[in-house]
């Protein structure tokens, strides 16, 4: 496990979930959820791992991180479907460098719409520079052997 950054601010929010500016969505030895502070949509909640990983760049192929990040997708989208049942829309995904705002891995969980909708561009895919949708990334890290049950 990597060592947390004294100088991150989402590692300060997952050792410190008693203290956060934001109240927790979610937390579990693995992640914690709570909402952006700019939301872009009608719901805009962050996913982080407790463990500092910096960015998708940092990811590897295989169990750990594949799990990692499905369990991140999974806690998205229940507390999305359990605070906005009534959006027709959800959209997750992670920017990667250079356009990442904070050094610490976290999902963007959205309940559509975006709010201005001027923001969504903010949340393009494009290519290696843009937003990677969750489901794409997974893919880009899916173990290459099946995961054991």
């Amino acid at each position: 496990m990597a060592t947390p950054i004294s100088q991150c601010i989402f590692c300060q929010i997952a050792r410190n979930s008693s203290s956060t500016p934001s109240p927790l969505l979610h937390f579990d030895d693995k992640v914690v959820a709570f909402q952006d502070i700019k939301p872009a949509a009608f719901r805009h909640y962050l996913v982080i791992p407790v463990e500092h990983i910096p960015t998708v760049n940092d990811l590897q192929r295989g169990n750990e991180h594949y799990t990692l990040v499905s369990h991140m997708l999974n806690v998205g989208e229940t507390l999305l479907r359990r605070d906005a049942p009534q959006s027709n829309q959800y959209r997750f995904g992670f920017h990667q460098p250079p356009l990442n705002s904070v050094d610490h891995l976290h999902l963007h969980c959205f309940a559509l719409p975006f709010t201005p909708r001027w923001k969504q561009l903010k949340y393009l895919s494009l290519g290696p520079l843009g937003f990677i949708e969750a489901e794409k990334l997974l893919e880009k890290i899916k173990p290459l052997s099946p995961i054991p049950s």
